[in-house]
């Protein structure tokens, strides 16, 4: 199955990417295009998903920009790689069960890349290291057609993950790969897209 692969060295502003992103997703629905799958870094933006709990933001001064896609309030910054999809499960298997359990096991396989050992927990949705929150997921699926993304915390700040409760976690609980351990990676990203197109296209 055809998926149109997209890199962006510069970083890409939020709502750049979700204008672009939601075009690729109503090209889908009307049967044009093809799927999509985009590797980017955001400028330092927070996010909150439609279960965010205003309790959840520490620092009422930070500017959050709201979204439709599922969890809570979460940061994106540079260090941070972002992966962005559109898929249509009409032409795959109509199971976002499956969509996430394969999502979690490209994480997983990214994080092998670094010697570092990614683990699923059963009432989070995310990726983790012990009890450590190394990368987030957030789908939203609208007549069958799958969309946002996952983010992994490569080299990110995580200080600035002190001005919220991301996912409602405490703020401990964020790592990245660099803080776990600080292995160097060439072609990062052609290493994700080779990881990810072998995953999805099982589905």
């Amino acid at each position: 199955m055809s998926i149109e692969i997209k890199f962006s060295k510069s970083r890409i502003s939020y709502k750049k990417a979700m204008k672009i992103l939601l075009k690729r997703v109503e090209k889908l629905k009307k049967k044009e295009g093809t799927e999509f799958v985009w590797i980017l870094e955001h400028p330092t933006t927070y996010t909150a998903g439609i279960r965010t709990d205003k309790k959840e933001i520490i620092d009422k001064k930070i500017k959050i920009i709201e979204t439709n896609r599922g969890g809570k309030i979460t940061l994106h910054n540079p260090g941070q790689k972002i992966v962005y999809f559109a898929l249509d499960l009409n032409k795959r298997k109509k199971d976002i069960r499956k969509l996430i359990k394969t999502i979690e096991t490209i994480i997983i396989e990214i994080l092998k890349l670094f010697n570092v050992k990614g683990n699923r927990d059963k009432k989070n949705i995310g990726i983790w290291v012990k009890n450590r929150k190394i990368a987030a997921i957030g789908l939203r699926v609208s007549r069958w057609i799958a969309y946002h993304g996952f983010s992994i915390n490569v080299n990110n700040n995580l200080n600035d993950y002190n001005k919220i409760l991301p996912c409602g976690l405490d703020n401990k609980k964020i790592t990245s790969i660099s803080k776990e351990n600080n292995k160097k990676i060439k072609n990062l990203d052609k290493k994700i897209i080779k990881i990810f197109l072998k995953n999805i296209n099982m589905i």
